[in-house]
């Protein structure tokens, strides 16, 4: 990971501290929020690491290791929704999360040590709705779970500026993945921060800030059809009857030259979630035991 470093934009009173390659995997984009009588930051990146401005206290979207990295270069208190916090005191825990074959677990939680320096850290909950107050200057939490049980994003008033986090708008589109994800509840987050007027809305990746509602709302308009597309294709691979692993295979998320240990998991939780789902609106029926077709 030779890039270090970042660029700080400026959005109001909202600095948006831009990771190297615009934020993309395994980097992310930080918040750094000033107040009268405090300043935060949100999600110390990996370009945190060795460059970390002052703050407060620190605040997270959610419990992924490239949100977490930089988590070290900070004494102050921590807070993550409650749903996200073992996740975050325990790297054991984190790993779990992933629900990856016995046989990785070892090698992925020595990329967690190494790599993205998560060790555990002691934190305080949020809940949806917790407002820190850093003078003249609120940051309000809005729980947007589905990626992970306790995903959230954060409105910074009176700059109207909309983190939204791994809602991230890039044309990969939704990931719900992880064994915490939940795809009905990331469609409902979708829905919820398309019902938000901001005036800048910032994603943790590629996309960066987006600013005025139509265009944010455009963009994730797209990024919501990529559910309907896995869809869409999921029916046509079941024109005839396909096990759970077969649709593994054949993959829905991710593209066929991209390889690792958490590849085939994503893949599987992300087909039983749609199959579910398809099979409760009568699109999809089980032929015999673990076999699927459409209808």
């Amino acid at each position: 990971m030779p890039a270090t470093g970042y660029t700080a934009v400026e959005y109001g009173g909202v600095s948006v501290l831009v990771g190297p390659r615009r934020g993309a995997y395994p980097y992310g984009n930080s918040l750094l929020v000033h107040g009268t009588s405090a300043s935060l930051v949100v999600d110390p990146s990996l370009s945190l690491v060795e460059a970390a401005p002052p703050a407060d206290l620190v605040l997270v979207s959610h419990a992924h290791e490239d949100h977490i990295a930089g988590l070290g270069s900070y004494d102050v208190p921590v807070h993550i929704h409650r749903g996200d916090l073992d996740a975050l005191r325990s790297r054991a825990a984190l790993v779990a999360g992933y629900g990856l074959p016995p046989g990785d677990v070892e090698e992925v939680d020595r990329t967690m040590r190494d790599q993205f320096h998560v060790h555990g850290r002691a934190a305080k909950a949020f809940d949806d709705g917790t407002v820190f107050d850093l003078g003249g200057r609120t940051v309000t939490v809005v729980h947007l779970p589905g990626h992970t049980e306790g995903h959230s994003g954060f409105l910074v008033e009176p700059d109207g500026f909309l983190f939204i986090a791994d809602i991230d708008l890039t044309s990969f589109g939704p990931y719900y993945g992880d064994v915490g994800s939940d795809l009905p509840d990331y469609e409902a987050s979708m829905r919820r921060c398309r019902d938000i007027d901001a005036r800048w809305y910032g994603t943790s990746h590629q996309k960066g800030v987006i600013e005025g509602p139509a265009e944010f709302r455009h963009r994730l308009d797209v990024f919501a059809a990529v559910v309907q597309k896995r869809e869409a294709a999921l029916l046509d691979f079941l024109s005839e009857p396909r096990t759970v692993e077969e649709i593994v295979e054949h993959r829905l998320v991710y593209r066929p030259h991209v390889e690792g240990p958490h590849v085939r998991p994503v893949e599987r939780r992300t087909a039983v979630q749609h199959l579910d789902r398809l099979e409760s609106l009568g699109r999809v029926e089980q032929v015999e035991q673990g076999r699927f077709r459409a209808r």
